[in-house]
């Protein structure tokens, strides 16, 4: 079986570890963009479409966040569907950013919505938190069609120490439970790079000291988990902090929504854009400067990888 975790790796030896999060909001599209368009919905689209096609050559993947469509009823998912449709009509790998965690047959039906039909996607995430009941449904996908998934185990939100860092009566903190149990599985599905078909997701937040050699434990203690990296850019990690959690550049993907998708706003650069760059600006403008953006980023954490 070749798993789509393989050909992420691939796609990271490739192009970088970069993934553009399409969590995409009406508010970061130019306005005249927003004014053309029959509506705001078909104004995201378009938009997604832009900033997929400008960053195709920088990033490993994509990933698409459902609550972004959710909240637009049935237009907005119409619009989800099309976007994850257009990333892998593309060529490009696709993460459909869901958070499923529930057991047995709703399992199934969730595997079944989002891994086949108007919503299929290259990997999902999971949450495990109700037991690895939670998780299982979904490797039949594994199975029969190489499917993928990144299980939260160590986040990068502020409320992460609420729960994972919480000390277990026979040591190590619930996210060292989570990921032992996930290194079981990806052993019992190892590709053809050493991953296993299901990875983690382990935040980049910002770190110092002991925080930095928690980071290089977690990326030598689990060796055959491919990380989805979250926590760059706009929530505050930086190249240094991503690089912590990859192996020689690979094993993982660093994720960065707003700082690409709002780039245009500042040119690419830091500040705010004039008045006058907002009214010039369309979905050609904006992607130029995501794909300066993406490109910067890469580079960046490029360099961190190899110091």
């Amino acid at each position: 079986m070749i798993y789509n975790m393989d050909k992420l790796y691939e796609a990271v030896e490739a192009k970088g570890p970069v993934c553009v999060g399409l969590d995409t909001s009406a508010e970061y599209i130019p306005p005249g963009e927003l004014k053309r368009a029959a509506s705001e919905t078909e104004a995201i689209l378009a938009y997604n479409k832009a900033l997929v096609d400008a960053t195709m050559d920088a990033a490993a993947c994509f990933k698409v966040q459902i609550a972004c469509y959710e909240e637009r009823g049935l237009a907005g998912l119409g619009v989800y569907a099309e976007t994850l449709r257009y990333i892998r009509e593309r060529g490009a790998l696709v993460i459909a950013d869901i958070k499923r965690g529930d057991i047995a047959d709703t399992a199934l039906r969730y595997a079944k919505a989002h891994f086949e039909g108007d919503f299929e996607a290259d990997f999902v995430t999971l949450s495990p938190y109700m037991g690895m009941d939670s998780v299982e449904p979904w490797l039949s996908y594994a199975d029969s069609k190489g499917k993928g998934a990144f299980v939260l185990m160590r986040t990068s939100n502020k409320g992460m120490r609420d729960f994972e860092y919480r000390e277990l009566k026979d040591g190590g903190r619930l996210y060292d439970a989570v990921g032992d149990r996930l290194s079981e599985l990806a052993a019992a599905r190892s590709g053809a790079h050493g991953y296993g078909a299901f990875g983690a997701v382990v935040g980049a937040d910002p770190k110092s000291g002991a925080e930095r050699d928690e980071a290089a434990s977690i990326r030598e203690q689990r060796s055959n988990l491919f990380f989805l990296i979250p926590g760059y850019g706009a929530q505050g990690g930086a190249a240094d902090d991503a690089a912590l959690l990859l192996r020689k550049g690979n094993g993982g993907v660093v994720n960065a929504s707003r700082s690409i998708l709002k780039a245009w706003m500042s040119g690419g650069g830091g500040g705010t854009a004039s008045a006058e760059t907002v009214a010039v600006a369309d979905n050609r403008f904006a992607a130029e400067a995501a794909h300066r953006a993406a490109v910067e980023m890469r580079d960046a954490i490029r360099t961190a990888a190899k110091g």
